[in-house]
């Protein structure tokens, strides 16, 4: 199963991109938050989720870890298929939804696109149990989303990724960093965590 691709972007559509990877190219799915910073010839990453079907191997792609770990999560439940899960996480952040689950709010899931009532209520019960409030705050761990600029962000994660960082630790480090860091501060703020 293909868990991480990096590349040049070769071509765009409408939900993905074709990611060029050593000459091979890779149609990847991606939500539409990612999207809209996918340009031509610039370089991209993504957490991938392999999806296996008896006609189809489809790549859903995200920037950021707390995406992809409620992309996986949200398969878990039943009913909800990728293309329902890349829709719910094209509209909501990560923390967001944990925090909705946390609360049991249903009507905050209803809002999301192709969830109705019957698909929030097994959504919240389903996975109440796998979402938890940790120290009073509302979501887990794994939901902390980055908050940096994507600007800042993708910079930063681009130049640590040439000095040989890989996607799993410069994605570590930022999560650690505080919030509004410029590029360079960024860059300075991973070398020393490193």
């Amino acid at each position: 199963m293909i868990g991480y691709l990096s590349g040049k972007v070769k071509f765009l559509f409408d939900e993905g991109c074709i990611l060029d990877v050593n000459g091979v190219g890779y149609k990847v799915s991606v939500d539409s938050t990612t999207r809209q910073f996918l340009k031509i010839g610039a370089p991209a990453e993504f957490f991938i989720h392999t999806s296996v079907r008896e006609d189809a191997i489809n790549l859903y792609g995200f920037k950021n870890q707390a995406t992809f770990d409620l992309f996986e999560m949200l398969l878990t439940v039943s009913g909800v298929g990728a293309k329902s899960a890349l829709g719910i996480v094209s509209k909501i952040s990560a923390a967001d939804f944990s925090s909705a689950v946390a609360r049991q709010d249903l009507s905050a899931l209803i809002k999301l696109p192709g969830v109705g009532k019957k698909s929030a209520q097994r959504i919240l019960l389903e996975l109440k149990e796998k979402i938890k409030p940790v120290d009073g705050n509302l979501g887990a761990e794994d939901f902390q989303p980055v908050t940096l600029p994507s600007n800042s962000f993708d910079e930063a994660a681009e130049a640590l990724s040439a000095l040989g960082y890989t996607s799993a630790e410069i994605s570590g480090v930022f999560k650690r960093a505080p919030k509004n860091l410029s590029t360079e501060q960024l860059i300075k703020f991973a070398l020393k965590e490193f």
